[in-house]
């Protein structure tokens, strides 16, 4: 019963979205685009709803979605990660940070913990330079991230901290 409630609730708002761009092929990238930004990725339902809108086969939307690495097809993270690989965090060793992280995470770039905890990505430049390396969770800055430690801390932090808010 509390399923069909959902689903109710997600078809309604994707039909929102859809319904504000002409049902043209043209049109797929930033209706996939508004819809992550409400979802925060691209669920099943969503690509087909978007491939029953634009008449497109789901493949079709598929291929649009892997191919750009903007789109996400699986859930995020409750802390979403992201690791600087910009030219002074490289040089400052961002490169071993993100192993330890996927060491610590158990997860590669792109993934999401099991337990829905932590996602795992790199970008390009966070513009923080003058604190790097740069770990960035959700909206917050972490930086001089230059050892195993530091970093081991930061997830047990992470953890401590969705334990907390999760007994309350």
């Amino acid at each position: 019963m509390g399923a069909g409630i959902t689903a109710k609730k997600n078809c309604s708002s994707l039909e929102k979205i859809m319904l504000e761009y002409p049902s043209m092929k043209e049109y797929l990238i930033p209706i996939l685009q508004a819809i992550q930004e409400v979802e925060g990725y691209l669920s099943k339902e969503s690509i087909y709803a978007v491939a029953e809108y634009l008449k497109l086969p789901e493949s079709k939307i598929y291929g649009v979605a892997t191919f750009y690495n903007q789109f996400k097809l699986t859930p995020p993270g409750r802390f979403q990660v992201q690791i600087c690989r910009g030219t002074a965090c490289h040089v400052k060793g961002s490169l071993n940070i993100l192993e330890i992280l996927k060491t610590e995470l158990g997860i590669g770039i792109g993934e999401t913990t099991k337990d829905g905890l932590f996602s795992l990505d790199t970008v390009a430049c966070l513009g923080a330079c003058s604190i790097a390396p740069v770990v960035k969770v959700n909206e917050e800055f972490y930086g001089k991230m230059d050892s195993r430690d530091k970093v081991k801390k930061l997830v047990k932090e992470l953890r401590a901290n969705a334990l907390q808010e999760g007994g309350k």
